[in-house]
This record gives structure tokens, C-alpha cells and sequence, in this order.
């Protein structure tokens, strides 16, 4: 299995801490040595993103691709497809990539295309999920590790973390505990897609 190159792609828009969570688990767990697997490039929507610096510094080839700069999605997608497709990826991992992407681009990379999405899917699909679930009454939140498909946050659960939504929380502290599961479960949702029983 090890002969066999395994390249992982990851989509940021910020800080990228569930991308230096994937980086710093595929070398502590050495992927590379068991799987052939990799994390060989680092790719961004947004000029100056926190976490290509950080990927940088590991060595891992980065990309900008600034979304505003094309006429439309289509586009964008189109130019973003080809940055990734360089790299041949195995998985292509979507780490706080603030961008729906086209039917095109999922349908490209159909099978190959991971999420992770701050609540228990399917409850609270879309954005400000952790005020949707203190609003609702929720006694628990979490975090679904999940494939894409052209569905927004929809697609087959590869894993989840529950998180209580304590008294008295704000969708910040509330963010921050989910946070913390995320850096856990989404290493190892992709390491078990590496390595199939």
C-alpha cells in the first residue's frame, strides 16, 4: 500500500487550523511511511489567508487563487480545478473553504472531495450554525466530517463529535469546544479513507 502516492490537497480561506491539524497528525501518525499519503499543497481563495504562512513554513507548496478576480464562479471553479488537478490529489480537503463550489467542480472530483461542517448534519446546514443550535434549544452541537456533493452540506457522514451546549453559551464558546473536536475527527475521517478496512 505504502508504493502508492496518496496526495492530499487542502482548500483554506483563513487560519487553516483544521488544515495544520490534518499536517500535524499526518506526521505524527506518518502517513506518509504507511499509506503514501501526503499533504502536498495548500491552496486559498484569499490574498495574505493566516494559514498559507503556516503551511509554507512546513514546506508545502501554497497557492492564491482570489476569487474576486474572476468574472464569475464558473470561472473561478475552472482556474481552481486546474491549480488542483497539478497535484493529482487522492482526497482533496475542503478546511474552511468559504466558497460553494460548482456542480462542475464537485462532479470532477466525485468520491474525492471531503467537509467538515460545525454542526450534526443534517441539523443546521449553511452558516451560523452554532447560534441556529443555542437558538433551538439544542442540548447538543458538534461537528460532521461528511462528502461533498452538489448539495450544500449534504452527502455521506464519515464521522461526528457531540459537544453539550452548556448554559448560558455564546456561539463563540460554544465554536470554540466544537473547534477542538474538528482537529480530532477530521485526521481521522481521512486517515480511515486512506487506509480501508
Amino acid at each position: 500500500m505504502s508504493g502508492v502516492n496518496k496526495n492530499i490537497v487542502i482548500l483554506i480561506s483563513g487560519s487553516g487550523s483544521n488544515m495544520a491539524a490534518i499536517v500535524e497528525t499526518s506526521l505524527k501518525q506518518r502517513w506518509q511511511a504507511r499509506f503514501g499519503a501526503r499533504v502536498v499543497a495548500v491552496i486559498s481563495n484569499k490574498v495574505g489567508a493566516q494559514g498559507l504562512a503556516w503551511a509554507e513554513e512546513q514546506g508545502i507548496a501554497t497557492h492564491t487563487l482570489d476569487h474576486t478576480r474572476f468574472s464569475s464562479r464558473e470561472a473561478f471553479d475552472a482556474a481552481l480545478m486546474a491549480e488542483i488537478d497539478r497535484h493529482e490529489p487522492t482526497l482533496v480537503v475542503l478546511a474552511g473553504f468559504m466558497r460553494i463550489l460548482t456542480p462542475g467542480l464537485v462532479q470532477h472530483f466525485e468520491g474525492r472531495l471531503v467537509n467538515i461542517h460545525p454542526s450534526l448534519l443534517p441539523a443546521f446546514t449553511g452558516l451560523k450554525t452554532h447560534q441556529r443550535a443555542i437558538d433551538a434549544g439544542c442540548r447538543f452541537a458538534g461537528a460532521t466530517v461528511h462528502r461533498v456533493t452538489s448539495e450544500l452540506d449534504h452527502g455521506q457522514i464519515l464521522d461526528q463529535a457531540v459537544v453539550p451546549v452548556l448554559p448560558g453559551d455564546t456561539a463563540e464558546a460554544l465554536a470554540a469546544r466544537v473547534l477542538t473536536q474538528e482537529h480530532l475527527i477530521y485526521p481521522r475521517a481521512l486517515e480511515r479513507l486512506l487506509n480501508p478496512a
